[in-house]
């Protein structure tokens, strides 16, 4: 792998996380804090561009190494979050 196809990989990976934790946040808003139910739907959109991410990655890679990363990257940045 080439040094641009890793830094592609790297940046796929922090925008997928982004969007399950910035999406999931963003649907949690709606019913819990009684905000705008667009506000749901909006996080319904960015949860989707999550799903959509992992398939971006450069081929070669596997399914289930690609989501057992994602699943540790989520973790991280559940945690920054949350922090």
């Amino acid at each position: 792998m080439d040094t641009s196809t890793i830094a592609r990989s790297i940046l796929l990976f922090a925008l997928a996380g982004l969007c399950e934790v910035g999406g999931g946040y963003l649907v949690w808003l709606w019913p819990q804090e009684g905000r705008a139910v667009w506000l749901g739907m909006a996080g319904g959109l960015v949860l989707f561009l999550y799903g959509v991410l992992p398939a971006l990655q450069p081929e070669g890679l596997s399914f289930g190494r690609v989501y057992a990363a994602y699943g540790g990257v989520f973790i991280a940045l559940s945690l920054g979050w949350g922090w």
